[in-house]
């Protein structure tokens, strides 16, 4: 069967969810779905306009100002868990979704972060309900000799937008709304374009399978992501925007936000180094740099820089020059494949225009760099792998979100920290070697994660995020539920 054919059977929710109610756009426009292993319309979805947006944000504001659900816990931990059971129970059809519209290959949404595994953070949040320290207090102190007591009452932090992108999407979408919702938040959720359904899916089960009050969580999806991400920064209605995406359309979420002075969430690209030592074992290290290929490269923590020791620098990307040639990829329902299509046409030609520039700027195109002539359908790149790259080139400084990989050489352990810390970003990366050495690199590497050898950083109660231009605070984990908390302190007679 072609991809093309099993994608038709995907069967997405194409309406928004508004004040409790899933509905067509108001203006009844509506815009495609396509499958990126095959270009073709899957589905379609309504098209969100201004009018849409201003509904979404005055029911949340309403069901935050005037329900329930910021005072009562109780309430809010029955409903996330009717939605945690009702994902779990649809998991085979929303595995169908994600590869259909995203592109992922069926083998990866069985574990990690394209798949069903995201669910686990419902239950994280579920659990925080139970046992988070909701008031505390401070030492009695004296102002004028007058004893006061200070309590200290964690509350929500209002009206949440939350912004997500099409790479991980369903992952992304949970990350946000389970732990504002589980604060006490009430949301406005804007799904990018590319991927509505990872989104819709969550508003259906929302809207038909939990006790949610109406308001309290609301969907848009939109052909035009700018206009209303820019409505939902402004608006004086909105508390905060958590948003996931680029560093440039992170600049422009921070400048919006700003003449309201919300509180702003970001996490945003970057440009991690796979630092292999000289001590390392190249058939356990290097393995590691085919994780540029998972999901076609579209991940912002993926390891894009491979960091390799000069005197074993010829080895390490024959190697990996090697392993790229005989990595299978194609039809996402293909067994055990790692990589599918990039998202869309327009990132296939921003890929591709890397390449481009990584050859002008005189790197060594070792394997790969151009459109997968044996999958005339679908947005396919080859895995790629560019040698000879200096750490101020393009294609070593900025980020291409597709299965690109650049080896630059280092000299000795000073020189791998400099050229690892050597970019505007700082979300993660890897040190392959002795884990005692790794270790004492790893405090001298700016990112907000990072791995050792083959452990893995990525869990519901980890916080991810990044330094620099990374972001902004942390997602999952107790300091990404705290992101959607406000700390108030109150003074009473000691």
């Amino acid at each position: 069967m072609s991809a093309a054919a099993k994608h038709a059977g995907a069967g997405g929710e194409g309406r928004l969810l508004i004040d409790g109610r899933l509905t067509p756009a108001r203006s009844g426009c509506e815009y495609p779905n396509i499958a990126p292993a095959s270009g073709q319309v899957i589905g379609t979805v309504a098209d969100a306009g201004p009018e849409d947006a201003a509904a979404a944000v005055a029911a949340a504001r309403h069901a935050f100002d005037e329900g329930a659900w910021a005072a009562d816990r109780l309430l809010r931990r029955r409903c996330l868990g009717q939605l945690r059971d009702a994902l779990r129970a649809a998991a085979p059809q929303l595995r169908e979704q994600i590869v259909a519209e995203t592109g992922a290959t069926m083998a990866i949404t069985h574990n990690g972060p394209q798949g069903d595994g995201p669910i686990a953070i419902l239950d994280f949040c579920l659990e925080l309900l139970d046992h988070y320290a909701w008031d505390g207090e401070l030492p009695v102190t004296r102002h004028m000799g007058i004893p006061s007591r200070r309590l200290l009452w964690r509350e929500p932090v209002g009206v949440v937008a939350a912004i997500t992108p099409w790479n991980m999407p369903f992952q992304i979408n949970v990350a946000k709304i389970a732990p504002a919702l589980a604060a006490g938040c009430t949301v406005v959720l804007k799904a990018a374009p590319e991927t509505p359904w990872a989104a819709t899916f969550i508003a259906r089960l929302a809207a038909q399978s939990t006790d949610m009050p109406a308001g309290v969580l609301n969907v848009l999806t939109s052909s035009d992501p700018a206009q209303l991400g820019e409505l939902l920064c402004r608006d004086p209605r909105i508390d905060m925007v958590s948003f996931t995406g680029s560093t440039a359309t992170g600049r422009r979420v921070m400048a919006a936000a700003a003449g309201t002075i919300k509180k702003v969430f970001l996490e945003l690209g970057g440009k991690s180094a796979l630092i292999v030592l000289e001590d390392a074992d190249f058939a356990r290290a290097l393995p590691q740099a085919l994780t540029v290929c998972y999901h076609a490269g579209q991940g912002c923590a993926i390891a894009t820089r491979l960091l390799l020791p000069r005197a074993r620098y010829r080895e390490g990307v024959e190697y990996v020059r090697r392993a790229f040639a005989q990595l299978p990829y194609g039809d996402p329902y293909g067994a055990g494949q790692i990589m599918g299509p990039l998202v869309s046409a327009r990132q296939l030609e921003r890929v591709l225009d890397y390449i481009r520039i990584g050859c002008e700027e005189g790197a060594r195109l070792v394997c790969g760099g151009r459109r997968a002539a044996h999958l005339p359908h679908g947005y396919y790149v080859e895995p790629t792998l560019f040698a000879d790259v200096t750490p101020r080139m393009r294609i070593a400084q900025e980020e291409i979100f597709g299965p690109v990989l650049v080896a630059i050489p280092y000299d000795d352990e000073d020189d791998a920290v400099r050229i690892a810390n050597d970019s505007i970003y700082g979300l993660s990366g890897t040190i392959m070697g002795d884990p005692q050495r790794a270790l004492r690199m790893a405090r001298r590497i700016r990112t907000g994660t990072l791995n050792i050898n083959d452990a893995n950083f990525f869990a519901p109660d980890s916080p991810f995020g990044g330094y620099k231009q990374s972001g902004i605070g942390r997602e999952m984990g107790v300091a990404g539920f705290e992101e959607y908390l406000q700390i108030k302190t109150v003074a009473v007679p000691g």
